[in-house]
């Protein structure tokens, strides 16, 4: 901004100066070219005042005229008589031509020539426009020499262009100051994105950008720390899930190996029981890793593909897969006559997790409901039974990964995610999970999604 403000600055300087130094130039050539017109239309019809007689020689003709004269500063006059100089001009006029030799010298050859001349003429004390203007009456000969000094005029324009320059550097100055504040103020948001990013690693995955204002770069800011959420989730969950396989898969590992070790080979109840053993620790294991591969896949961009689902059609659906689930007193309370946007598959896996959860914690025989409704702006999609319920100090616990609770000294086999799962699935929607449970009386689950359509 700076380098294009100073080379705007000088070339605009370097133009006025050229355009004004022509223009000097040529307005000096016009006004000797009106003296020029003035001195030979008075030789020409012009009166000797002490006579009152027309013109008797040269003399009386450049003397008159030198007498009329007005000059400005930078002006001079000289009369020849031949090659004499006969008439200078008043002692008031500064610019005396009589005292430059050189310029003298260099118009000798004109004076005693026929042809006016206007040229241009340097000498070491100055730089001059020259009119030469030869008169002859009868047989004398004259000229009338007459200068402008063209380095008062260009003095005069060179100081008001140095001042030009001198406000040029101050407002290079001014530009230089507001350009910095301006490109601060700026390019801070680009800085602030570099910086997070270059903070970025696996050990500091909560830094955020700030943003400021509304613009292009507010908006890549706000895309910024969703791609560090959307990074921040995935690596978390690579520790979750490894985290989990240490800690989970460690122990039937460990069943697994110590039955081995110690199995007697020559005793065949024994080899079968240990056989048992194995086999059942290895289907605990699959299902374990089957629940953390999916909880892996709940952090991909596809995990969930949403549609347009017909909520009452996929209640019905779900009740009849759930029937399947035991043999049991199966109920649908309701369902939402409504369509809203939503992956059924998932929905479907999260809702029969609940079902199976109300079979596996609930006795033989008792009830379990199913149904969907619209409340405000969500549709409710429930699971309801009459199991052995949560304390409420649990029910925060039970939503964990591996989250499990003794209730009553009973605790059911399973792996602790499939709450975690639904959960997953849930929020995945934009939505949430409800827990309402009262201890020994039973619970209630209710997956709370929004309306939205596609």
């Amino acid at each position: 901004m700076v380098l294009l403000a100073g080379i705007a600055l000088a070339a605009s300087g370097a133009v006025v100066t050229v355009l004004q130094e022509h223009n000097i130039r040529a307005n000096a050539t016009e006004q000797l070219q009106r003296i020029l017109n003035q001195f030979r239309s008075q030789a020409a019809s012009g009166i000797y005042p002490a006579t009152g007689e027309q013109f008797m020689d040269a003399s009386q003709a450049l003397e008159t005229f030198l007498s009329r004269s007005i000059m400005g500063e930078a002006e001079g006059e000289l009369g020849f008589v031949g090659t004499t100089i006969a008439w200078v001009a008043s002692p008031d006029v500064e610019l005396r031509p009589e005292d430059d030799q050189e310029l003298l010298s260099a118009v000798a050859t004109y004076v005693s020539g026929n042809t006016a001349i206007i040229e241009p003429i340097r000498t070491r004390s100055a730089e001059y426009i020259v009119l030469v203007a030869p008169i002859s009456v009868g047989a004398d000969h004259g000229a009338l020499l007459h200068v402008i000094d063209l380095g008062v005029s260009l003095r005069e324009f060179r100081n008001t262009m140095l001042l030009y320059g001198v406000t040029a550097l101050i407002t290079l100055a001014l530009i230089a100051v507001l350009a910095w504040l301006a490109a601060d103020r700026l390019l801070r948001p680009i800085e602030d994105l570099r910086k997070a990013a270059q903070s970025i690693d696996e050990r500091d995955l909560k830094t955020r950008v700030p943003v400021r204002g509304r613009d292009d770069l507010a908006a890549l800011a706000v895309t910024m720390n969703r791609m560090l959420d959307r990074i921040e989730r995935s690596v978390e969950g690579q520790r979750e899930l490894l985290d989990d396989v240490g800690h989970e898969l460690r122990t039937p590992i460990t069943v697994v190996r110590g039955h081995l070790e110690l199995v007697d080979p020559h005793d065949e109840e024994d080899v079968r029981q240990t056989r048992a053993l194995v086999l059942d620790e290895l289907d605990r294991m699959g299902v374990l890793v089957n629940d953390l591969l999916e909880l892996a896949r709940a952090s991909t961009t596809d995990f969930v593909q949403t549609v347009p689902c017909q909520i009452a059609e996929l209640t019905e659906q779900v009740f009849e897969k759930a029937r399947a689930l035991d043999e049991r007193p199966w109920s649908l309370e309701s369902t939402a006559n409504i369509e809203t946007s939503a992956d059924p598959i998932r929905i479907t896996q999260a809702w029969l997790q609940l079902a199976a959860n109300a079979v596996k914690y609930s006795n033989p025989g008792s009830p379990v409901a199913l149904g969907s409704a619209v409340h405000g702006n969500e549709v409710h999609l429930w699971v309801r039974d009459q199991g052995i319920g949560i304390a409420p100090k649990d029910i925060e616990r039970v939503r964990q990964r591996f989250g499990r609770v003794d209730t009553a000294g009973r605790t059911v086999p399973g792996s602790g995610l499939g709450l975690s799962i639904v959960e997953t699935i849930v929020t995945a929607h934009g939505g949430s999970l409800h827990i309402a449970s009262t201890l020994g009386e039973g619970s209630l689950f209710t997956l709370r999604l929004p309306i939205t359509t596609i």
